[in-house]
């Protein structure tokens, strides 16, 4: 009887608390990655995450680390020839070891090198996205207080249209070319072939600190200008011990095609390689149609992806091989539920690790469980040591609700709410470089009792009943219509199962004589498919209610999108549905027709003049 009792207790567990053994299982793994962390933090001399490529170089020099198209770069490779770099430096009068530099290069294995030789010189790297230009570059370069820039050739235009700037301000400006004819603008490359490969001393970093700035990386400025986060050394110390928790090693083969500007790119890619000892197969950009021949080509078994690659992926004419490969991971963030879907079921049995952080954030989730569609789940050992919670938001006056007390109220199961972290030593928020006005918005005081500090993602998160945790939307991007809020990323999920839309981008506009905002989209349609205004009145009418059905349809030829595929809201808002300013084709959902009908400039009148109420 006891023997049958025993046996059933496994059953039982499994039928009422079917995650349990998993859920023990990621506790385990953080509990191993909190006492790695640990370990190197108590090292003597300081241990950084350059430290951590120094035991590879020294235990695997002739292994690939980085493969750049027909180039393959051994772990001693790489090292010997950021040493180059960094002697150069040394050696040049416009450099000092330990000032701030900032990077202006794409996806090239000089932007690892580099990067690598500046730590060891223990300067501070400004990653700045090798998209921006004219004011833009000029901001995202002077926030930083950096002194020297370092720039890819091709990139030799974009800095002589700020050259006047930065001269003025007597920035030291270096390219990666042999020689340069622009004066104010130095060609390196010839100094780099000349220098030394020697060891750089340790002494030349002998002054930073755990809390000393690692890098600067740039939000995508979807919103405005972007924003230069601080990592310090701590931040990427401790990213070293987490991203060897994905079941990653040295055998495997990283595919990354993502911005190394960006902290997917950055974090999750080199430096995650650098703890793996993983060979990266380095691309200087995504390209849907190149992907999965690479994987073939190189045999990838390690795939990332960050807002809507996955989409793009799966947007691809089908083929007979696409299942064959031998990629068995996919790690990122922003795949939605359908996408996920259909991903696996064209590409094969993948595992999916979906996962949720910012780059400045203080807390991050990872859906350990496989759930289509989570980014997480809550975790009772885990949420102990990086307290969070759920607390409601008020959209229409953009900001939390509170209650008597002044307290901030706690969002129900199956409830969406603001995700706040509180700020501790453990997970601290280090903040934007020159921006106390932004640093002071991501503080949350008061959130839970009087005196606390909290941080503020600026996401809505849901957690449902089983506990798994779902992002929603973006605070700014959800917008309220007759009394209700509409989470722009579900309502652009289903206008893109409706047979005819690519892409969908939901936001809200602003109409005189109206309170709030009304949704519009602006879409990409599918090849050789054309707009039906009937079959998508149909489609919105089934899936949505009344005050989330988008009254306007922009049809672009192309959506337009940050670096890292974020899709950009703010152009769109301010451009609002006036036929007589956008070329693009615009259509208006008429309920009395049962369809969305062309919007003309006698309607637009009609609706400004109030004729037409929404």
């Amino acid at each position: 009887m006891l023997l049958c009792l025993l046996l059933l207790v496994p059953v039982a567990l499994k039928i009422l608390f079917p995650y349990l053994w998993l859920d023990v299982l990621f506790f385990v793994d953080i509990m191993r990655i909190f006492v790695a962390f640990v370990s190197r933090r108590r090292k003597k001399p300081a241990f950084f995450a350059l430290d951590r490529f120094l035991e590879q170089v020294a235990a695997v020099p002739d292994k690939s680390f980085m493969v750049f198209g027909d180039e393959r770069y051994t772990f001693a490779l790489v090292d010997e020839q950021s040493n180059r770099i960094a002697n150069a430096l040394r050696a040049h009068p416009g450099y000092t070891p330990g000032d701030t530099v900032a990077l202006f290069m794409g996806n090239e294995p000089a932007f690892v090198t580099t990067w690598l030789a500046l730590a060891k010189l223990g300067s501070p790297v400004a990653l700045l996205n090798s998209n921006i230009r004219s004011k833009s570059l000029l901001h995202c370069f002077n926030c930083c207080r950096a002194t020297v820039l370092i720039a890819a050739t091709e990139l030799r235009n974009a800095v002589e249209e700020v050259l006047s700037s930065l001269t003025e301000r007597g920035t030291t400006i270096l390219l990666m070319s042999k020689d340069c004819d622009t004066p104010g603008i130095q060609g390196f490359s010839a100094q780099v072939e000349e220098a030394s490969d020697t060891p750089i001393p340790r002494s030349l970093r002998s002054h930073l600190t755990f809390k000393s700035p690692a890098v600067y990386i740039y939000t995508s400025g979807t919103t405005g200008l972007p924003k230069a986060a601080v990592l310090n050394q701590n931040r990427l110390l401790s990213a070293l011990a987490v991203l060897s928790s994905n079941g990653i090693t040295s055998k495997d083969i990283f595919y990354l095609n993502l911005p190394l500007y960006h902290t997917a790119g950055f974090i999750v890619g080199f430096i995650g390689c650098i703890e793996t000892g993983s060979t990266i197969i380095l691309k200087k950009k995504f390209s849907a149609s190149q992907f999965w021949d690479d994987c073939r080509k190189h045999n990838v078994t390690v795939i990332q992806y960050i807002g809507e690659v996955m989409r793009y992926l799966c947007s691809t004419p089908k083929k007979d091989n696409d299942k064959e490969h031998k990629v068995r991971l996919a790690i990122g963030n922003g795949i939605r539920a359908e996408v996920w879907r259909e991903f696996l079921n064209r590409f094969g049995n993948i595992q999916i690790r979906e996962f949720y952080a910012s780059t400045e954030g203080n807390v991050g989730f990872v859906n350990y469980v496989g759930k289509i569609g989570a980014v997480g789940r809550v975790n009772f050992f885990y949420r102990k040591l990086f307290p969070y919670t759920l607390v409601k938001y008020d959209t229409e006056r953009d900001e939390p609700v509170r209650d008597a007390n002044g307290l901030c109220v706690k969002a129900l199961k199956g409830e969406t709410g603001l995700l706040v972290s509180k700020i501790t030593d453990i997970a601290p928020f280090l903040g934007y470089v020159q921006n106390e006005e932004q640093n002071e918005r991501k503080r949350l005081r008061n959130v839970l009792k009087k005196g606390d500090l909290y941080f503020n993602t600026g996401d809505l998160l849901k957690i449902d009943h089983d506990n798994f945790i779902y992002f929603q939307d973006r605070v700014g991007d959800t917008f309220r219509w007759k009394g209700e809020n509409v989470a722009t990323t579900e309502v652009s999920d289903i206008l893109t199962l409706s047979g005819c839309l690519q892409e969908a981008n939901v936001y809200g506009v602003q109409v005189p004589g109206h309170e709030g905002r009304i949704g519009m989209a602006a879409a990409t349609l599918k090849k050789d498919v054309k707009f039906d205004g009937r079959r998508m009145y149909q489609h919105v009418v089934s899936y949505l209610p009344s005050y989330a059905r988008p009254r306007f349809i922009r049809i672009q030829d192309a959506m337009e999108v940050t670096g890292t595929f974020k899709q950009m809201k703010v152009k769109l808002m301010e451009q609002g549905f006036n036929p007589g300013s956008i070329q693009d084709p615009l259509y208006i959902l008429d309920d009395r027709a049962e369809s969305y009908m062309l919007l003309t400039a006698e309607i637009y009148k009609s609706i400004m003049s109030g004729s037409i109420k929404l």
